[in-house]
């Protein structure tokens, strides 16, 4: 991997209220701080400096952008939570794929695991993996490429890479998972679109947006 160097782009915050504050996240900034001093600037510490109640609730990989919701009290924290462990939200991610992707549309049904020896690296495995499974719809086709709307209905980690990847079609810029001319990209080209929650305090829908920066 790379050199930790995150964009010191000013907070993008979406959405907030008593309850819960929503962000634009910058590709290459981690969401939570990593192991040793040089990895301690990350989204959760920049958010707490202007929103010190501020509680993580999920997170997005460090070279993804997009929507990205925090809690502000304990209350709407355990609420999120359970929000996200029982799959009432609803998460749009945008990405820019190696190839033409067919058909249209589709499901990726494929248990995923960590790959211990190459490790934060996941792997698909029938046998130990848990379970995953993406839908897709192709939004255009490129010459060489093709846009596309992923939506997770499981939360492994890097669950559209590694899916997206054994659909043969490598995200454009995945420091992971592409190769050669596929992973000669500024960036990792995947963004979260959109997150539906529903606020802790009364239920009511939120839709939270950001448009995809590529």
């Amino acid at each position: 991997m790379s050199d930790y160097n995150p964009p010191m782009d000013p907070l993008d915050i979406l959405y907030e209220d008593a309850q819960l504050v929503a962000v634009n996240k910058p590709a290459g900034l981690l969401s939570v701080p990593g192991r040793g001093a040089h990895l301690a600037d990350c989204l959760l510490s920049r958010v707490q400096a202007a929103f010190p109640d501020a509680l993580l609730v999920h997170r997005l990989d460090r070279d993804t952008s997009g929507v990205i919701v925090f809690a502000l009290t304990p209350h709407a924290q355990r609420n999120l939570s359970m929000q996200f462990e029982t799959r009432v939200t609803r998460k749009t991610y945008v990405a820019r794929l190696w190839g033409r992707l067919e058909p249209k549309t589709g499901t990726v049904d494929l248990p995923l695991i960590v790959d211990w020896p190459n490790r934060p690296r996941q792997m698909v495995c029938h046998d130990t993996g848990k379970p995953a499974v993406t839908d897709w719809k192709v939004m255009k086709y490129d010459t060489a490429e093709t846009r596309v709307r992923l939506f997770p209905k499981t939360g492994r980690s890097h669950q559209l890479r590694v899916h997206m990847l054994a659909l043969g079609h490598p995200i454009l810029g995945d420091p992971f998972y592409a190769e050669g001319p596929a992973r000669d990209f500024p960036r990792l080209m995947l963004h979260s679109e959109e997150l539906r929650i529903k606020n802790p305090e009364g239920g009511v829908s939120l839709k939270l947006r950001a448009p995809a920066p590529f």
